[in-house]
């Protein structure tokens, strides 16, 4: 997917909502767990119902990997049954020496079709760039995010006072382009999203942290829109779990119109 389908997507729903799939077999409701494939059952319920109002869907492949090949098998599954005109982003927050990152992405934009995949940086250009030689395909790289330990090293500041993930947007920028690199930011950071702007003005940054964890989604918008909107903001528990009963998939529709409409404000009011 390109960056202007992506806008368009935007646009046609006023909406930059992400909905991540975080399946936990204890937390989904108990009449799924005597299905077949009871994630699959879960997940393709929340998509089936929140697609209207979702541009993006953010399966966490931990969710999957933990279930063994099984898991593998409904991961494919899930991707498969996301409408094809909504974003996918393979959330393994991959990252290692060129060779094997480059399999990384063979097997994520390949052989399951991913149109995006988070990675880690810590290791540098070689570990990164091959994930940026597939056409039409994105890396979402971690830069600010939003869990306690980010403090151990992203703020860390240099000799020349510049905290480490200004160092990473910086450097990162030589290797991909607004086409086909975002960044993670954390929703929690409210006014870092600023400085992180400053920096990046055109890519796109994907948002964690807004419902469950506490970010503010108008800060958001204040900070960090651009003119093609910029966001895609991530809502997981707040949405996949707002009930436990069988009412659970119109009930995540529900969570998820409401974010599409304070979204539909913030779209009118910044661009």
């Amino acid at each position: 997917m390109t960056r202007a389908e992506l806008f368009a997507q935007i646009q046609q729903k006023s909406s930059f909502l992400c909905v991540g799939l975080d399946p936990d077999l204890a937390k989904i409701p108990a009449h799924l767990r005597s299905e077949s494939d009871p994630i699959f059952s879960f997940c393709s319920a929340i998509i089936e119902e929140t697609a209207d109002y979702a541009v993006a869907y953010k399966p966490n492949i931990a969710f999957f990997e933990a279930l063994g090949p099984k898991g593998w098998e409904t991961l494919q599954k899930v991707q498969e049954f996301i409408p094809k005109d909504i974003f996918t982003i393979a959330d393994a927050k991959r990252g290692d020496i060129g060779n094997t990152s480059k399999l990384y992405a063979k097997a994520f934009f390949e052989t399951m079709d991913f149109d995006s995949i988070t990675v880690a940086p810590y290791m540098g250009a070689d570990s990164v760039t091959p994930f940026l030689e597939f056409e039409e395909k994105w890396v979402i790289l971690m830069a600010l995010t939003s869990n306690v330990g980010s403090m151990d090293f992203q703020l860390i500041k240099d000799e020349n006072g510049k905290p480490l993930y200004q160092s990473v947007l910086e450097k990162s920028q030589e290797w991909g382009s607004p086409e086909n690199l975002m960044y993670v930011v954390g929703a929690t950071r409210g006014e870092l999203i600023g400085e992180v702007r400053k920096i990046v003005p055109d890519n796109f940054f994907l948002v964690p942290g807004v419902g469950a964890q506490g970010g503010s989604l108008a800060d958001v918008a204040k900070y960090g829109m651009n003119a093609h909107c910029g966001l895609l903001v991530n809502s997981s528990r707040g949405i996949i779990y707002a009930s436990g009963e069988k009412d659970f998939a119109k009930t995540a529709r529900n969570e998820a119109a409401k974010l599409q409409a304070e979204m539909q404000v913030l779209l009118e009011k910044h661009l």
